[in-house]
């Protein structure tokens, strides 16, 4: 009788075969639970992407686990094989929907997986004794998908997403456009040619991963929300210049990182605090092809006179500085006892509204400086005008005034440089036996609606445009972005370099990367494409009172990196239920692909406006040909609001996340980062890449993700593993010439050392806190170490912020 009694008990419940076989209660009720609340999310979205004319994949499943739920919360069998076949069904049509790309599968498979473990434990219970069969299945079913789900995790940390190119096994080298001049890191692109290349062979792919760090400089000031620490500091003569957040200079000895110097200019009145670099001047060496206006400056002084050489600088409230590059002490016949106005002739400035960040550039005695304008506040913000001022007595050389080309000085008295035209926020490159210097240019302001935009704005917007670097007077002009309301202002600096014409001689070349993820190659004699550019018809219906383009620029003689159109299918999550909730605003929201017009219905930009590639630059491998880009996959969601809901909304502070005045239009600007609920970006990963390109064949030589989510993660949480999904990075790759990639800008706190002809990660250091910008490489003249150095001030996916200045190097023994 009890051992009748006890068989007929499993897991506490009582089985009568006439009265129909149940589900153990407790588990059940838990499954069950869970199972409801997702297929109602799933349902009542699913209906809803539906009657936006998405997918019915997500109402049917929706459907499908409602009724398993509720069978198994009745502890009925028929529930657990409901389960399955949606499970099953979830399969094919995931493997229909995405095919084998590994991360779109783990995001519509993985969760149900999961669940399919205790689902399928639950079977043998409610079934009748004696199915020996349906128990071996259970289990054979739960031991599978267990195994399957341990294996798909491991393979998590493997990279997907890797691209092989078809470049040529033995590369064929252009040729670099200055000398390579030993050690040092002379300007912020290490040359003026802006290639970040360093003919340096000490470290190399077979002793990179003894790399250590030999010092840490602290500069004392830990940036806040909103500021950055992102100098790229310079190497000259034993001697490392920099500069922090808040504008002060500083100098370090290259052999130990020891504080020489340090001069605070007290900067104020700043919004956006940060300083990416620094220019140097050599006052002892003769200025050739110096203009007749500078002609007074082009006498060399003795090595032994104050400010011989020099550092300048200019700040974030709007100066230019010049200090003696020994002792850090202004330079009194530089402007005003060592200071420059840079708001002369600028006219009213709110606040913040006008100011550098980028390293001023120093090209035959002249300054070349832009400035950094806050984007979509007013269609009459400050001139985006472009100035040479002399490196020895700050004088205004020249002014580039595109409103007013006869103004090539200081404006008439009363009068202001031309407001509202193109900036340059980015440092140019500069070419001295052409003696032209190349400006990224900006696009004009309001950056999302141009329907006040002059003749001249909408000429040079987005542009790469060739000065004569004694006049100020304009060569060329290449447009990237017609009529740009998208923000896709030319970001980052262009790489000069000698590209193989295929005849065995070299064409000269300028390398211009996007934030649109398009490269162009330009002779930079004139400007005109030596890789294919065409105009393609692009998407129109422009907001009220603005106009549109009929046709964009297309480089189709380069690879386009990162600007695959998005679909429904390429919506993503961790889930199946934030992928619903990408898909739905996808859906919501107009997509027309490249160039989708603003409007007062949200509307996704992609490349959004971070890029695509951004102001970390590129760098060129100069010995084998390889150009090296990092890029940003993060699509934006914009809308158009008018004025007065504007307004309105401003007054309620019920617009979120990111608003923009606009003012003197009909709209304000309201925008938002495309992601999941969870934090995530909306599409498929990578969100971010490394990729080398060949420039004899212009092909793609390899692309890998890049960065992991080890110091980052879904609501902001680390995941503290090192799965490579690849990230968004900001900043850029340096080269050297013993074959390696230095790169850190990614959202966990690691520089990285790849191998330049396979994209192989061969080392990385920790740093930390993030490192946000472009390290730099040199060899210190007492020892003939040579060391790779970075800023590390945090990056924009955390809080976590710091002041440090970390320089790598191989232990003494582990050099050769």
């Amino acid at each position: 009788m009890g051992a009748s009694r006890s068989a007929g008990l499993i897991n506490g419940d009582h089985v009568n075969a006439d009265r129909g076989a149940i589900l153990p209660r407790a588990p059940s009720y838990i499954l069950a639970f869970i199972l409801f609340l997702t297929g109602v999310f799933l349902l009542s979205g699913g209906i809803y992407l539906a009657w936006l004319g998405g997918s019915l994949f997500f109402a049917a499943a929706g459907f499908g686990l409602v009724v398993s739920a509720i069978l198994i919360g009745l502890r009925q069998p028929l529930g657990v094989l409901i389960f399955f076949f949606v499970f099953a069904v979830t399969i094919l049509w995931s493997l229909f929907d995405v095919g084998l790309d590994f991360w779109p599968l783990f995001s519509r498979l993985f969760a149900p997986a999961v669940l399919a473990v205790p689902i399928s434990l639950l079977l043998p219970a409610g079934w009748p004794r004696g199915s020996t069969a349906v128990h071996r299945t259970s289990r054979v079913v739960a031991g599978g998908t267990a195994l399957a789900l341990v294996a798909t995790l491991a393979a998590t940390f493997a990279t997907h997403g890797d691209v092989s190119g078809t470049a040529a096994s033995a590369p064929v080298a252009g040729k670099g456009v200055y000398l390579a001049r030993g050690g040092d890191w002379e300007a912020w692109g290490r040359t003026a040619a802006g290639t970040r290349y360093a003919p340096l062979n000490q470290i190399t792919p077979a002793n990179v991963d003894k790399l250590t760090v030999a010092w840490t400089y602290r500069t004392g000031e830990i940036p806040s929300k909103g500021e950055a620490h992102v100098v790229t500091p310079l190497a000259i003569n034993g001697t490392l210049y920099g500069c922090t957040h808040s504008s002060r200079l500083f100098a370090l000895d290259a052999e130990s990182g020891k504080e020489l110097w340090s001069y605070d200019p007290k900067a104020i009145g700043h919004t956006f605090p940060r300083c990416r670099g620094v220019g140097y001047f050599d006052a002892t060496a003769p200025l050739p092809g110096a203009s007749k206006a500078a002609a007074p400056d082009t006498i060399p002084v003795s090595s032994t006179s104050p400010c011989a050489s020099r550092i300048i600088a200019s700040t974030v409230d709007a100066r230019l500085i010049a200090v003696d590059a020994k002792t850090g002490k202004l330079c009194s016949e530089f402007g005003t006892e060592g200071i420059v106005d840079l708001t002369t002739g600028i006219g009213d400035i709110k606040t913040g509204f006008y100011f550098q960040t980028s390293a001023a550039t120093v090209a035959r005695g002249v300054v070349v400086v832009g400035a950094r304008i806050t984007d979509n506040q007013d269609v009459s913000e400050p001139s985006g005008v472009i100035r040479g001022f002399s490196a020895r007595t700050g004088a205004l050389i020249w002014a580039w005034d595109i409103g007013s080309p006869a103004t090539t000085g200081l404006p008439s008295p009363g009068q202001t440089y031309t407001r509202g035209t193109p900036n340059m926020w980015a440092p140019p490159a500069y070419d001295d036996a052409l003696g032209l210097i190349y400006l990224p240019t900006g696009n004009a302001t309001p950056d999302f609606w141009g329907g006040k935009r002059s003749k001249e704005s909408d000429r040079y917007s987005s542009a790469v445009v060739a000065l004569d670097i004694a006049t100020g007077k304009e060569r060329w002009t290449f447009q990237t972005v017609h009529h740009d309301v998208w923000d896709y202002d030319v970001p980052a600096q262009p790489s000069l370099y000698d590209v193989p014409d295929g005849h065995g001689g070299t064409l000269p070349g300028l390398i211009q990367i996007t934030k649109r993820g398009e490269i162009f190659l330009l002779d930079r004699r004139t400007g005109k494409p030596i890789a294919p550019v065409v105009e393609r018809a692009v998407p129109q219906g422009a907001a009220p009172g603005d106009r549109l383009s009929p046709t964009q620029p297309f480089s189709i003689g380069m690879p386009a990196i990162g600007t695959e159109p998005l679909t429904e299918s390429r919506m993503w999550g961790a889930t199946l239920l934030d992928q619903l909730v990408c898909r739905i605003q996808f859906k919501s929201a107009i997509y027309q692909g490249a160039f989708t017009p603003q409007s007062t219905t949200p509307s996704v930009q992609y490349p959004g406006w971070a890029g695509g590639m951004n102001w970390g630059s590129a760098s060129v491998a100069e010995n084998l040909g390889y150009l090296i880009v990092n890029d940003v996959r993060l699509p934006m969601i914009n809308r158009l609001i008018p004025r007065a809901e504007y307004e309105a909304g401003v007054k309620r502070k019920s617009l979120q996340p990111i608003i923009a005045a606009q003012t003197g239009t009909p709209f304000g600007l309201q925008q938002q980062r495309f992601l999941s609920p969870l934090g995530v970006p909306c599409q498929a990963p990578p969100f971010g890449t490394i990729t080398a390109i060949d420039l004899a064949t212009r092909k793609i030589v390899w692309s890998h993700p890049l960065g992991t989510v080890r110091d980052t993660g879904p609501l902001g949480i680390p995941v503290g593993l090192n799965i490579p999904i690849g990230m968004p990075t900001l900043g850029g790759p340096i080269t050297t010439a013993s074959g390696l990639i230095f790169m850190a800008g990614t959202q966990d706190y690691y520089i990285r050392a790849l191998d330049v002809r396979t994209g192989k990660e061969l080392w990385k250091g920790r740093l930390p806190v993030g490192g946000e910008t472009t390290p730099m490489t040199y060899v210190a003249p007492r020892s003939g170490r040579q060391f790779v150095v970075i800023s590390a001030g945090g990056n924009r996916s955390t809080e976590i912020r710091g002041d440090y200045i970390i320089a790598f190097a191989l232990p003494s023994s582990g050099r050769h």
